[in-house]
């Protein structure tokens, strides 16, 4: 099979053949026909994570090891099955979305359905070989998800800028009626978000970007209120309301977003980080008790919150994402436009 591979950090992928995957236990073994591509596939291939003042959080030394196969927004057909896979014959040849967050699944967190944040990650894409490829290898037919009667370019997405946008929403604390939500930037995750929570029922929703033809988008999806952050009364818009946003969730993670939705939230209010851009905050401990703030980040999301969102997409609430199949061969081509911003919405490769 031919998967496409990062051998060195800050090269790009290359591809290689090797042999077809066969299963064993429990394994599967799913033939890709869509990959999304991630920002966060940006920091694989680079090897870091900006931590700000100079920093940096070393991937290997996280255990990301090389030569990697990215791609953890992986849907395929189940072509194998190991022995122990617990899948009907009439499994083979079925469409899937893979949940790709994937712990020890032995622990106390894994057991109560929380993978995701296993001290002992085995993620696809990350800790192990991804959906760059022909093929991909899931350890279990637990981590499969159905997903019939949605696109599958469009699916593959739900894997990750779905859900991890749906997890966040989630630990958001807002009256959905007369609270007023902010979501920092309108990138794929930040668009996702946007469309979810109008599904959930959000009537109040600001959004802040710095690209006019990404307000314009979210305008057009159902946001109440655009601002842009660099604008000088764009943050005083945003506190006369009702003394700030009950909860901001920054889908951008950078130093800038953080202060900006710190500072944008009301007494009590919630600050979700979620994207992985890079910085640091500078934080005022007395205000922080004195404004009586919640900090807070969230990773990605388990598969329960997966099967959740699915059903919400099914039920027709959550429109379609912009999204653009790319070729698998031209996935060099794809990183270096998501890398430059030029991506409205998100590409997903595609064979």
């Amino acid at each position: 099979m031919r998967s496409y591979v990062v051998r060195c950090f800050c090269e790009p992928v290359e591809a290689v053949d090797t042999p077809d995957p066969v299963p064993t236990g429990t394994e599967v073994v799913v033939e890709v026909t869509r990959c999304g591509v991630c920002h966060s596939d940006l920091h694989l291939q680079e090897g870091f994570y900006d931590l700000g003042g100079g920093r940096k959080l070393s991937l290997a030394d996280r255990g990301v090891q090389l030569p990697l196969v990215m791609g953890h927004e992986v849907l395929g057909r189940v072509i194998a099955k190991g022995p122990e896979a617990a899948l009907g014959d009439d499994a083979i040849g079925r469409d899937v979305l893979v949940y790709p967050w994937l712990g020890c699944g032995k622990c106390e967190v894994c057991r109560r359905g929380e993978e995701n944040y296993c001290p002992t990650s085995g993620s696809i894409g990350v800790f192990r070989p991804g959906g760059y490829a022909d093929k991909c290898v899931v350890p279990h037919p637990r981590y499969l998800v159905d997903v019939s009667g949605i696109d599958p370019t469009l699916a593959a997405t739900y894997a990750c800028s779905g859900l991890t946008a749906y997890s966040a929403l989630r630990k958001a604390p807002v009256d959905r009626d007369r609270d007023w939500l902010l979501i920092l930037g309108a990138g794929g995750v930040g668009l996702s978000g946007l469309q979810i929570a109008r599904a959930l029922g959000h009537q109040r929703i600001a959004l802040a970007d710095i690209d006019p033809a990404k307000r314009e988008l979210a305008l057009a999806e159902g946001a109440q209120l655009v601002v842009d952050p660099r604008d000088r009364g764009a943050l005083a818009k945003l506190q006369a309301l009702e003394g700030g946003v009950a909860a901001a969730i920054d889908f951008v993670g950078a130093g800038e977003t953080a202060s900006f939705g710190i500072a944008a939230i009301r007494k009590a209010g919630t600050y979700v980080a979620v994207g992985l851009f890079g910085g640091d905050i500078p934080l005022s401990v007395p205000l922080l008790v004195l404004r009586a703030i919640t900090l807070r980040g969230s990773y990605v999301g388990n598969l329960g919150e997966l099967r959740e969102l699915i059903a919400l997409v099914k039920s027709g609430r959550v429109p379609p994402l912009p999204v653009e199949a790319v070729p698998m061969e031209r996935v060099n081509e794809a990183l270096d436009r998501l890398r430059a911003g030029k991506v409205s919405g998100r590409l997903v490769l595609a064979r």
